[in-house]
């Protein structure tokens, strides 16, 4: 029997598979789940805690794989959709986590954003910390601010809503949702940063992931689909992000 070609949850939620080898998982994270320590219970939708439980449970497509361990490497908003890497030993999360901090993972992300943005591509640099107002709010500057840096560029504009690539090269919680606030270009549907479009889905979507595999050698690029995406905002061309 085939291995499946997703994971499944105790409740039977699947996530799609995007990309496998021995090192690693790619899955399709879909938004509502929060990237928090296993031991955290605030939430029901812990996802560490659902993969860890969902191994235990020792589903086909773990058993199958021969599977005992599964962990994030990098993190994704709550309600940020797309790909998410996850580490299949303790050496490759060090090593993968070596990779992101060290900022020789490449990531595209496709934003929907509110309006039209005043340039058709930009870089912004503005340094973001927390905001010691609100507990998990980012905020421009600040007195610990860090550096950060995003490239944007416009890829469709509609009536309501523009279509914008974000390649992060640094890492920081809330990065491209503050810079394209900041830019003036809102993404629809964030409650936290956004002036508009709320009631929408967090427009924002993890699409592609590209390295250079740390124990191979080899040059992997790990795609999402975005079609579902462009669609649910009224986009219906691709952009050929991942050409």
């Amino acid at each position: 029997m085939a291995r499946p070609d997703f994971i499944e949850l105790p409740d039977g939620e699947r996530f799609s598979i995007l990309h496998e080898d021995r090192s690693v998982m790619a899955i399709d994270k879909p938004p509502g789940w929060m990237l928090v320590p296993y031991s955290w219970q605030n939430t029901a939708r812990n996802l560490q805690a659902a993969l860890q439980s969902a191994i235990a449970a020792g589903g086909f497509w773990a058993r199958s794989r021969g599977l005992k361990f599964l962990r994030h490497v990098h993190r994704l908003d709550a309600d940020t959709s797309g790909v998410l890497l996850l580490a299949r030993s303790q050496g490759a999360v060090h090593a993968f986590s070596d990779l992101f901090e060290s900022r020789k993972m490449e990531k595209v992300y496709l934003a929907v954003v509110v309006g039209r943005p005043r340039q058709r591509q930009w870089v912004c640099r503005l340094k973001i910390g927390r905001d010691p107002r609100r507990i998990g709010k980012m905020e421009i500057g600040g007195r610990n601010g860090k550096s950060a840096e995003t490239h944007f560029k416009v890829v469709e504009s509609g009536e309501k809503f523009s279509l914008v690539e974000a390649r992060p090269v640094t890492g920081r919680t809330h990065q491209i949702r503050l810079h394209l606030a900041a830019s003036g270009a809102p993404i629809a549907g964030d409650e936290l940063y956004g002036r508009a479009g709320i009631g929408l889905p967090l427009g924002l979507r993890a699409v592609a992931l590209s390295y250079v595999d740390p124990f191979t050698g080899k040059p992997v690029k790990i795609v999402a689909p975005e079609e579902q995406f462009l669609t649910d905002f009224g986009f219906k061309k691709q952009g050929g992000l991942k050409k």
